[in-house]
């Protein structure tokens, strides 16, 4: 059973727009992906952060680490077939290195709509952002925690559900963050339960990969 993806502007808890987005064209037996593309890894349905190249020349993308370990196959939702496998995980801060085939994907900067233009810095408190999930599609709302030095942070007005795992977290259509999970606040006199989806910092996952100098290592997303 694949997972229904929906494209939806929220902004203050309300949603703007909405529509069903279909599974990955094929063009010359060759599959479309980049940020917020739905993936399968072992079984599990997750989201692709972004693709790109790393310093050896190798097409590579994030995910959530905990969709699959090393050698896990790696399927692009809707084609059935395996694109590439699991090259590294992350200690600690839950991403997963993969290595596509470039035989059978065709990387983009904008998937179906959400663009990646390249790698941000972190952002501040109530910044806006958003994110792409397989699950449910385009949320945008704003930074809800003051940054610290932490790897992790999170951003209000963008519910989480499973298959959003390894997501994009973008400001500015700039790159800031993976998701790993989500979480609600509960409201309290008088203001409302707030949903806020939680990411690693891309900036801690990149400091991490270029540190071990293994795969993923001197990453550059797809230009635009």
């Amino acid at each position: 059973m694949g997972i229904h993806r929906w494209h939806v502007a929220v902004g203050c808890g309300t949603a703007l727009a909405a529509g069903v987005v279909p599974p990955p064209a094929w063009a010359d037996g060759q599959v479309v992906i980049g940020g917020g593309a739905g993936i399968i890894v072992e079984g599990s349905y997750c989201t692709l952060g972004t693709v790109g190249h790393d310093k050896t020349g190798e097409l590579v993308g994030f995910t959530a680490g905990h969709c699959g370990g090393p050698g896990a196959q790696v399927v692009a939702e809707g084609s059935g077939v395996p694109v590439g496998t699991v090259a590294a995980v992350g200690d600690g801060l839950d991403y997963a290195v993969i290595k596509f085939d470039p035989a059978k994907v065709i990387p983009t900067a904008n998937f179906a709509g959400f663009a990646i233009n390249g790698i941000g810095p972190a952002p501040d408190w109530h910044q806006p952002a958003c994110t792409d999930g397989a699950a449910d599609g385009t949320r945008c709302g704003g930074i809800a925690s003051i940054p610290g030095p932490g790897p992790h942070s999170a951003m209000n007005h963008a519910p989480f559900q499973p298959g959003d795992d390894g997501g994009p977290v973008t400001s500015s259509d700039l790159l800031i963050g993976l998701v790993y999970g989500g979480k609600t606040v509960a409201g309290d006199r008088g203001i409302p339960q707030v949903d806020a989806t939680q990411y690693t910092k891309f900036s801690a996952i990149l400091n991490d990969v270029n540190a071990k100098g293994g795969p993923g290592a001197g990453f550059t997303p797809i230009p635009a």
